[in-house]
């Protein structure tokens, strides 16, 4: 059902995953108050997760204090846990905000979390439009969602 704006919440994957009730089925790795920290169904390298409010908004000029502040510390959070967990050498953090820029999903606004490792194989999905995945999304999740410290968020 489309609200006031539009906007219909089942056909916007941000809107739709909180609203399933098995995090796993819906890659969910933590609920705040504000946002949210899920895998993403189509990652670029093991372990990649986004951040994402729970309101429907596009700009990050959108987003009220609450959300901003929680945006942040999730980005910390996911992190500390991507270090414990898969021990990567650096992570890219960043939004797509436009179709321009590669947004998928314009009109919602999310942080993509990124785990990166030297000599990872970052060039395959430009070259052979391959992804090569070292870990099952159900296993990834299981080892993320285990590590999830419920006081750091």
């Amino acid at each position: 059902m489309k609200s006031a704006s539009g906007h219909d919440p089942l056909e916007c994957v941000f809107c739709a995953a909180p609203q399933r009730t098995d995090d796993q089925e819906a890659l969910i790795l933590h609920r705040g108050a504000t946002c949210f920290v899920l895998l993403n169904l189509y990652p670029y390298t093991n372990g990649h997760l986004m951040v994402s409010p729970y309101r429907h908004v596009a700009n990050p000029g959108d987003l009220t204090t609450e959300e901003r502040a929680e945006l942040w510390d999730l980005l910390d959070c996911s992190l500390d846990v991507l270090e414990r967990t898969l021990h990567p050498h650096g992570a890219n953090a960043g939004m797509n905000l436009g179709r321009t820029a590669g947004a998928g999903i314009e009109g919602h606004l999310h942080l993509h979390v990124v785990p990166r490792w030297n000599g990872d194989n970052n060039f395959m999905p430009v070259l052979a439009d391959t992804r090569v995945m070292a870990q099952h999304l159900d296993d990834t999740w299981r080892l993320l969602r285990d590590a999830w410290v419920p006081s750091q968020a």
